[in-house]
This record gives structure tokens, C-alpha cells and sequence, in this order.
């Protein structure tokens, strides 16, 4: 997994990275954003569709061991599960191909992105951090509009984002994960088709009522999980909403329509909590780009950003202590 040969790219997922730290603190050794999860191992079995439309390697197995990490929002490693500032939860789903070979899907559980661009998010994060805490509304004194409610004015998709519903799930397993940016498919014959993942739970998607949220232990999610997979797998599918003609590919932004086909290209099952998880949470660096045959990246400019972002935090915490 490269750094970008995009030196602007590079000094801007950087500075992403920094601000991140500056709005959630600095904590060495975990993650900038999404800090908070676990890992389990599993196996994906890939569809019939999923071999007529990518000549990906883990499409033409019979099964492709995985792991799948889930994980809360913000950079903080021990921020409680029933903290709003959680959501939107995290998937990545790593493929084990061989020896120094995978590659990854990374969703989450809004259907939304609040930019298109590195440098946009990069804006986003320092309105955050130059206005009051607690929200868009500025403090007595402070300015009016503040920083953040100046950007979501003038940027109606990151508005969007921000209040868009965001409900706690009961499980990590009953949460349906979307992945905002648009692959291109490549199948035997050359065929080309542009596709969005969704993670779906076998066991349906299910919300925490609020009555009940503040009165869940901070780590309620993490030990339903354990729980969980101790009395069974933990299944899910993995589905292609499919992109129609003049459908948006390179604007994470933008929402193709409901009524677009969804196709099966497969499902997984989660059977066991990874060991080592410290050690192996610490050293896993998720790659956005799937860098391999059969699946290419769009023109989508985020992609680039956040592979430059995810690779960068995780030098990090790798040389951390």
C-alpha cells in the first residue's frame, strides 16, 4: 500500500490526520478516527453474480478467510458505545488472499459522506475545532455564525451528514453498513459495471430505543459481540447496489436512487474474536483502494485521500510505544 505519487494528496491527508488528533486528542498507538472496536475472523463465500461480474480472486474461490473489524466513530479510543458522538458505527472487511495479499471493503452505517473532497473534510474538521464545543450553536461572545455552522451553510451535503439519523444499533451485528464510494466491477469479458457495497445483517437491522440507550454499560456493543459470536456465527451478505445510466461514480456525495438494482455478491460469517487484538489492531492498516484484478477504484478523489490518510495514521501507530 503506497503513499500517493500526489505530494499534495500526501501533505493533505496529513494535515487530516493532525486535525483529527487536534479535535479528539492525540492517544498513540490507535486510530485518528474510528479508534474504538474489535476484530473477528470469519469466511466470505462469494454468489454466482459475484463470479459473472469481477474475475476478483476472492469472487472465483470457493471461500476467502476474512476479518471484519467493527468500530465506533471518533478518535477516541474509549469513548462509551451509547455516546451519540459514536455513530456512524464501522465495518472493514478484510479478504485474506495469501501470503501479504488482501484487500478490503470499508463501509459504515450512514448512508452518507460529508465531502467530496480531502480538502473540503480537512475544512470540515478545523470549523470543528475553531468552534464550541457541544454543537453548531456559538458560544455567548463567541462569533454568530460560528465556524461549523458557517461550512454546513455553505456545504449542504456535510449538512446533510450531520443530520442525517443516527441510531445506536443493538449489536454491531444487527447494523447495516454502506459504502459511499463507487468500484468498478471488471468481468472475464470486459464487461464493466460501477457498484456501491452494502453489508447487510442475516439477523436484521435493529435500533436501540433511547429510553434504553442511557442506561447501557459504555461498552455495551463490544460485549454483545463477545457474547454473540460465543452462541453462533454472525452472518452477513455482502450486496451491489448497481449504478444506473448517467449515475454519479466519482461524487461520494451523491445518492443514486433507491430503485437502482441490488445484486448478492456473497455472504460471510464471523466465528470467533481475533487473539491478540492490541497487537493486531495496532498493525492493520485498511486500504480504501481494492489493488487488485477484477476490482478497480473510480475516479472518486476521496479514495486516493483517505488510502494517503489510513496509511499515514497507520505508520503512526505503528511506531508508537
Amino acid at each position: 500500500m503506497p503513499l500517493s505519487t500526489d505530494e499534495t494528496v500526501n501533505k493533505t491527508a496529513g494535515d487530516i490526520v493532525a486535525q483529527l488528533q487536534a479535535v479528539f486528542g492525540k492517544h498513540p498507538g490507535f486510530r485518528p478516527a474510528h479508534a474504538k472496536g474489535e476484530i473477528l475472523s470469519g469466511t466470505f463465500t462469494p454468489s454466482a453474480e459475484a463470479k459473472k461480474l469481477s474475475t476478483a480472486p476472492h469472487f472465483a474461490n470457493l471461500a476467502t478467510p476474512i476479518w471484519a473489524r467493527f468500530s465506533n466513530s471518533t478518535g477516541i479510543p474509549n469513548i462509551p458505545d451509547a455516546d451519540p458522538n459514536a455513530n456512524p458505527r464501522g465495518i472493514g472487511i478484510r479478504f485474506h488472499l495469501g501470503a501479504h495479499k488482501h484487500t478490503d471493503i470499508i463501509a459504515h452505517s450512514t448512508p452518507f459522506f460529508p465531502t467530496r473532497t480531502g480538502e473540503d473534510f480537512l475544512a470540515f474538521f478545523q470549523a470543528i475545532a475553531a468552534s464550541p464545543p457541544g454543537g453548531p450553536s456559538p458560544s455567548p461572545g463567541g462569533p454568530s455564525p460560528s465556524p461549523v455552522e458557517h461550512f454546513l451553510s455553505s456545504h449542504p451535503k456535510a449538512l446533510a451528514f450531520v443530520q442525517a439519523p443516527k441510531p445506536a444499533p443493538v449489536s454491531y451485528g444487527r447494523e447495516q453498513y454502506f459504502g459511499v464510494n463507487a468500484f468498478k466491477l471488471v468481468a472475464a469479458d470486459g464487461k464493466e459495471t460501477y457498484i456501491r457495497y452494502r453489508i447487510v445483517p442475516d439477523a436484521g437491522v435493529e435500533a436501540l430505543d433511547n429510553d434504553l440507550l442511557k442506561d447501557q454499560d459504555p461498552d455495551y456493543l463490544q460485549k454483545e459481540l463477545s457474547k454473540r459470536v460465543a452462541e453462533g456465527p454472525i452472518g452477513f451478505k455482502i450486496l451491489a447496489q448497481v449504478a444506473g445510466d448517467g449515475d454519479v461514480t466519482d461524487d461520494c456525495t451523491v445518492h443514486w436512487r433507491e430503485d437502482r438494482p441490488v445484486v448478492e455478491l456473497g455472504s460471510f460469517i464471523l466465528d470467533a474474536l481475533v487473539k491478540d487484538y492490541e497487537k493486531e489492531v495496532k498493525y492493520m492498516i485498511l486500504d480504501p483502494i481494492p489493488r487488485i484484478e477484477g476490482i478497480e477504484a473510480s475516479a472518486d478523489p476521496i479514495l486516493e485521500m483517505r488510502a494517503a490518510v489510513y496509511l499515514i495514521s497507520g505508520r503512526e501507530r505503528r511506531a508508537a510505544p
